[in-house]
């Protein structure tokens, strides 16, 4: 195991250069760039591609991170373990996307696992486990996210470059740059090439980059008294007006109180340093990070109070049971480091709190890892919660959100719907099962039953009316108050059609032989002729038809 005492040591293991490196990266990575474009181009919604894209993407990454010229075989494993996970998330968000409830949540799951479990890998946590030494994993993370973030930066500049070289070759009429710059395999290739040269090139710097890593601990260092004060204040002044003044302010409380704890957390760390050696001597410092990682936990208490008020008022759902997951992590990180401050009293707070981290951040990969497999259904269990809302009479009917049901459930979801639609309750049935016949999900659009919408057919006929109303049922958001269909015949074909009017929007709706209803034209798209070198330009009128209200054209003409 490599020593690291100071800032500027590194691991001795990965401190020998590699000259290959960043060709063997750019070559790597290019070809997963040229693959992922030749994968995904116009077949983002072909399950077997995406989920083969997302092999390439993460596999060829991981191994980028982790590739070394004496140690191929555990990186190569490791790469393909990943490859394989995040393949299979993206197979699952895109083959099952309309029957889950909450597929990107799962791949997202999938990718925080991966990220914690990257800097564990590197540190040989496989092989020593918990005995791994925290300056280890410490020295991973910085080192890969400042040179992610300087590839990154490398990649931006090199196109900014291409641009500029594009323009001074189209001054002598040569297009060659700028034809490449608008295909589509040429901006992934290209990219990936740049990228994975500038990673291999920080990556055999190391001395270098460990360098960086102490100007940017400084850097985000001079937060950390400002931010602590701030919160210090925030809490004590929560503590005297009463947390519900935050509910009352924002709907977002949750989110923002997260992120300060986030932000408290991430400062926590850049001040403890990887050991006591390299802890700042200030002790302003010290005090701001001992209060950075106390005020983590009320944080967290009050993001929880926050979305437990949520809850209480809306029910669950699938988005938020990941919120009180995301709650239940910051708790138990704020627990978790109130733990390690207790024990700390006598043998150092920072090394309680290094050793914290690790055993923190493997049970948060171990959870995410857990969270992003097919286990839990949140679809259900949300369905489950609504549904004895709405029948223990703690929502009425026309407060339920049967959109959300229908939406964002998945496929539990529909089945509520379904069950619902054969309530011995009237109205519950009428809306369930007006949700079911949705085709877009409009949000904020309320679920309306067939006398919900205030809609003149003209002339007045029943038989059309029934069409217009089915068709309604689908689409509320075509007639959101009142709304008028004027009968405009049948096509040559001998479908019927209707102008559909509400305000100044004009819709023609064709419905077909099954009486299923479809929108042939949005008058409010207006599309124009292209002029050409050898157009007839002349003025003239053209006599058109036009939905008329109240002697006025509404919208564009209805030919």
């Amino acid at each position: 195991m490599a020593e690291a005492v100071g800032d500027n040591e590194v691991p001795s293991a990965l401190a020998p250069e590699w000259p290959l490196r960043p060709w063997l990266l750019a070559g790597l990575l290019g070809l997963a760039g040229l693959s992922i474009h030749l994968l995904t181009h116009e077949r983002e919604d072909v399950a077997w591609q995406v989920a083969a894209a997302a092999f390439v993407f993460f596999g060829a990454l991981a191994a980028a991170f982790t590739l070394e010229r004496r140690r191929w075989r555990e990186p190569a494993a490791f790469a393909l373990v990943i490859a394989l996970l995040m393949a299979g998330l993206a197979w699952r968000a895109v083959n099952y996307g309309d029957h889950l409830p909450d597929e990107q949540y799962g791949f997202a799951s999938g990718v925080v696992a991966t990220a914690l479990a990257l800097p564990l890998f590197q540190a040989g946590f496989l092989k020593t486990r918990l005995k791994t030494a925290y300056a280890e994993i410490y020295h991973h993370i910085w080192t890969d996210a400042i040179s992610a973030a300087g590839s990154l930066a490398f990649t931006g500049l090199s196109w900014v470059a291409l641009a500029i070289l594009s323009k001074l070759f189209q001054l002598l009429k040569i297009d060659v740059l700028k034809d490449l710059m608008e295909q589509g395999w040429f901006g992934w290739t290209f990219s990936a090439l740049a990228f994975g040269a500038a990673l291999g090139v920080l990556r055999n710097e190391l001395k270098v980059l460990a360098m960086m890593r102490t100007v940017v601990l400084l850097v985000l260092s001079l937060l950390a008294v400002p931010l602590a004060v701030g919160l210090v204040v925030f809490l004590l002044a929560t503590a005297i007006s009463g947390p519900s003044v935050l509910w009352e302010a924002t709907r977002e409380a949750t989110p923002t109180l997260l992120a300060c704890a986030a932000g408290a957390f991430v400062l926590t760390c850049v001040l403890v340093r990887q050991d006591d050696e390299a802890m700042s001597r200030s002790r302003v410092m010290r005090i701001a990070a001992l209060v950075l990682a106390i005020v983590i936990l009320p944080l967290a208490v009050f993001a929880a109070v926050s979305l437990g008020l949520r809850l209480n008022q809306y029910g669950l759902a699938p988005e938020r049971l990941w919120a009180l997951v995301t709650v239940i992590v910051a708790c138990g990180w704020g627990v978790g480091y109130w733990g390690a401050l207790i024990r700390g009293r006598t043998t150092g707070w920072a090394q309680e709190l290094r050793e914290a981290n690790v055993v923190l951040a493997l049970a948060t990969c171990v959870l995410a890892l857990l969270l992003a497999l097919p286990i839990l259904n949140f679809g259900t269990i949300s369905a489950g919660n609504q549904l004895h809302r709405l029948e223990s009479g703690k929502v009425t009917p026309d407060k339920f959100d049967f959109a959300a049901l229908r939406w964002d459930f998945g496929d539990a979801g529909k089945r509520a719907l379904a069950r619902l639609a054969r309530s011995s309750n009237a109205r519950v049935a009428e809306l369930a099962a007006a949700a079911l016949a949705q085709k877009q999900h409009v949000y904020g659009a309320q679920v309306k039953a067939a006398e919900d919408f205030h809609v003149r057919v003209q002339p007045d006929d029943p038989q059309l009316k029934r069409l217009v109303i089915a068709y309604l049922e689908g689409n509320p958001w075509a007639c959101t108050e009142s709304c008028v269909a004027i009968d405009l015949g049948s096509t040559p074909t001998g479908l019927r059609q209707v102008a559909l009017v509400e305000n100044s929007t004009v819709q023609k709706v064709v419905f077909s032989k099954s009486g299923e209803g479809s929108i042939a034209i949005e008058t409010s798209n207006a599309t124009y002729p292209a002029l050409k070198s050898n157009s007839k330009v002349e003025i003239g009128t053209i006599a058109k038809h036009y939905v008329i209200v109240d002697g006025k054209p509404v919208g564009l003409p209805l030919d």
